[in-house]
């Protein structure tokens, strides 16, 4: 059976999904890159490698980390996360107009019109918004992340939390545990602090229609859905597999890509080689840019990361 691969590899998730010639999801992994994502994607490959009834047929990267990965397993095509999100979107939702992406350390918002991405927003900066901000409150409150959601949806009366950056939170929490206010009304009260937040930072000037499609690893939480869907007052779908629909939508991307040509996927042998990740600081120009390199056995397999496409050019140029 031709399957295609596509790996996401972000700050705190790796996520791996493969279909088929129909794009019938076959199978996915999500696992924490803990930072280490070269580990983390031939950990991923490794799970796969006895299946001998795949043929790969093209293989893509998207994530934070896509060039490295794309390096590890010969990518044959490597898309920014907002163009394999919104690709994952729609194969589930073909209507879809909104796209909330909530991940470990960033989030997200893609509007969508006719099927083509016609804006976005995204927050690199800021925990407050994202997956993190609920796991550090979660551990705060002494209670497993997984209930968070469970447990905010028996809440009647949300406290109002200040959510716009998480030393805040924090403060404000504690002042309501102190005056008495239940754990359920304070999970709630989080929930709604973070979709206020995501929404004045991310989301700010930016048209919210339906069909909205919450994906990433925080909408398995229940209570974010229902804060966001009493903020927007539209009902949130939450697709299959909304936790690895950036890998799946560059495995799609990465089918399309291939119109019969071969692969450049090196094989799950990948993930038993001894890789060294490395930088160094190019002094070429005065902007002085930070460049990332990939190793193995003291050969530069590719450098990357500049203003310009110096390196990119001249790879095998001693640093």
């Amino acid at each position: 059976m031709q399957v295609y691969l596509g790996i996401d590899v972000g700050s705190v998730t790796t996520k791996l999904a493969v279909v088929d010639g129909q794009g019938q999801v076959l199978d996915s992994i999500y696992l924490r890159t803990q930072g280490r994502p070269i580990e983390a994607v031939q950990e991923c490959l490794a799970s796969f490698k006895d299946r001998s009834d795949w043929e790969i047929a093209g293989v893509g990267t998207t994530g934070s980390a896509r060039y490295l990965a794309g390096v590890i397993v010969g990518a044959d095509i490597v898309k920014n996360e907002i163009t394999s999100h919104a690709v994952g979107a729609l194969h589930f939702v073909p209507g879809a107009q909104t796209v909330l992406e909530i991940g470990g350390q960033d989030s997200k918002i893609i509007i969508i019109r006719d099927g083509v991405v016609t804006d976005f927003g995204m927050n690199t900066v800021c925990a407050a918004g994202t997956g993190s901000f609920l796991d550090h409150q979660a551990e705060r409150l002494n209670i497993r992340v997984e209930d968070f959601g469970p447990r905010a949806l028996k809440s009647s009366t949300p406290v109002r939390i200040a959510g716009r950056c998480t030393v805040f939170a924090e403060s404000d929490m504690v002042h309501k545990q102190q005056v008495g206010h239940t754990l359920e009304d304070i999970l709630a009260g989080l929930c709604e602090a973070m979709v206020r937040n995501y929404l004045n930072n991310v989301g700010l000037g930016k048209e919210v229609l339906p069909p909205v499609v919450f994906q990433g690893g925080v909408a398995f939480n229940q209570g974010i859905v229902r804060a966001f869907e009493e903020a927007l007052k539209t009902p949130i779908l939450v697709p299959p597999h909304h936790e690895v629909l950036g890998a799946i939508g560059v495995a799609l991307l990465a089918r399309e890509e291939m119109g019969g040509r071969q692969t450049t996927f090196q094989g799950f042998s990948v993930s038993q080689v001894q890789y060294r990740n490395s930088s160094f600081e190019c002094k070429a120009c005065p902007n002085l840019c930070e460049i990332a390199q990939l190793s193995q056995n003291g050969k530069v397999l590719a450098r990357w990361g500049g203003r310009c496409d110096l390196w990119e050019r001249t790879g095998s140029r001693d640093g």
